[in-house]
């Protein structure tokens, strides 16, 4: 009888409709050894939050397969190749990693493995639309995400592969050695429940209650408005092509909306494939020349939720409590950093992949790139978000200012935006505004002229 077939599972951590997992067991009759690799290239960079969530969702994996789950740890260039060895495998199949460090880790492991006359089997990613498939009629790339979107949804993607548990005969990996998933490093932190059956109950949740008005709440941080998706989207415990199945027929504005989100997390896939550089550096490269700060100790205050303007701290707190913070945000949050600071986006960036449980590079990166004005978008100059007036519009009552800045809380209404007003209310113990917005907005400006003809 010839040997399994390996499934290694990398960002795709479920069972349902995983096409990788049907390729497998149709290749060595069912017999399908499930293996992951805890890679230090990878999770040493994460923080204990990410991690964290990792590990549960190992855990919740195994236990869909019975305890069968082989995990593995080392670069996986030797361990792959070495397990391909001794479990005399036919093949290694694998949902195809589009970042940068995956796709050379990859071309690695083929190698290698071919060298052995062992198949390498990728099919599918973690995207609707596997980056690189979506250009332009004369095979040019797209810089911009509105005509991407047109594009993408023209392009359209696969059924759901129907696909479960009861797919392969999942074999014992304890005879090739393997470790203990690794135990929780964060315990004080409300994580989403980790796992596939968690990412489809939020999933259903989101549908039958908040689906509806999304449009108009995703942007209120106040309210529970957001899919809270992301996450599982993140280590692939639920496939995008999937949710999108879901949505079909659904003309909704809110169904509309959560496509459209989803394309942009294409799009930014697209991108970073496309322009992999883009991860560490500016995709528009003029801005290499644009003038920044380099103040630690404005870096120190804008991390921990100290710099007086109340959204601010209020997003900073929420990243630092939960490992997750609202996107609308996320981008008051990153524009306040990059416009008024004049700090460099990457400093930014690290520390939101540090702290988030839904930490992607591709996302994170290019999101931070669009609030500094160095990524795809086509007029990034004059957009600089007014902290307090964004304060004011998305959280009107200061609802959840007054949840994350404990400081604040005897403030009623609107006025929680502006506390430096205040003299009968005045708060104690939060500090002043570190700068004036309208100053940093003029000076901003001031330094993208200098390289907007460059």
């Amino acid at each position: 009888m010839s040997g399994p077939a390996i499934l290694w599972f990398r960002r795709d951590l479920r069972l349902r409709d995983h096409p990788a997992l049907l390729d497998a067991a149709a290749a060595a009759d069912g017999r399908v050894l499930a293996v992951f690799v805890l890679d230090p290239a990878l999770l040493e960079p994460s923080g204990a939050v990410r991690r964290t969530f990792l590990f549960r969702c190992l855990r919740a994996l195994d236990e869909q397969l019975g305890g069968r789950l082989l995990v593995l740890r080392g670069d996986p260039v030797e361990v792959v190749p070495e397990l391909a060895r001794s479990a005399g495998a036919v093949g290694v199949h694998v949902s195809a990693d589009t970042g940068p460090y995956g796709r050379e880790r990859d071309a690695q492991v083929r190698q290698a493995l071919e060298a052995d006359g062992v198949g390498w089997h990728p099919r599918g990613s973690p995207y609707a639309v596997t980056p690189g498939r979506v250009t332009k009629n004369d095979g040019s790339l797209y810089k911009v995400y509105t005509p991407f979107r047109r594009a993408w949804g023209d392009h359209g993607w696969p059924r759901p592969a129907d696909s479960d548990e009861t797919s392969a005969r999942w074999l014992d990996g304890s005879i090739h050695g393997g470790v203990s998933i690794p135990d929780d490093e964060v315990h004080d932190l409300p994580l989403p429940d980790a796992g596939e059956s968690a990412a489809n109950d939020a999933w259903r949740s989101f549908r039958e209650s908040g689906l509806h008005d999304y449009e108009g709440a995703r942007d209120r941080p106040d309210r529970s408005g957001t899919s809270r998706m992301s996450p599982y989207l993140r280590w692939g415990c639920v496939h995008p092509r999937t949710l999108l199945a879901d949505l079909a027929g659904d003309r909704s504005q809110g169904a509309s909306s959560y496509r459209n989100e989803l394309a942009f997390r294409d799009f930014y896939a697209d991108v970073l494939w496309n322009w992999p550089s883009s991860a560490r550096h500016n995709f528009d490269r003029r801005f290499d020349r644009i003038r920044l700060d380099w103040d630690r100790e404005l870096f120190a205050a804008w991390r921990e939720g100290r710099t007086g303007f109340p959204i601010v701290d209020a997003g900073m707190r929420q990243l630092l409590a939960e490992g997750w913070m609202h996107n609308r945000v996320r981008m008051i949050v990153a524009s306040f950093l990059v416009k008024d600071l004049h700090l460099p986006w990457w400093w930014g960036a690290r520390h939101f992949m540090h702290r988030l449980v839904d930490g992607d590079l591709a996302s994170n990166q290019h999101g931070w790139q669009w609030a500094a004005g160095s990524g795809t978008d086509a007029a990034p100059y004059f957009r600089i978000f007014n902290p307090t007036t964004q304060g004011e519009k998305f959280d009107p009552d200061g609802a959840y200012v007054r949840y994350y800045v404990p400081e604040l809380r005897g403030i009623d209404g609107k006025a929680v935006h502006q506390p430096w007003k205040l003299t009968a209310q005045r708060p104690e113990g939060y500090p002043q505004p570190l700068v004036e917005h309208a100053a940093e907005r003029r000076e901003a400006l001031a330094r993208y002229a200098e390289i907007k003809n460059a």
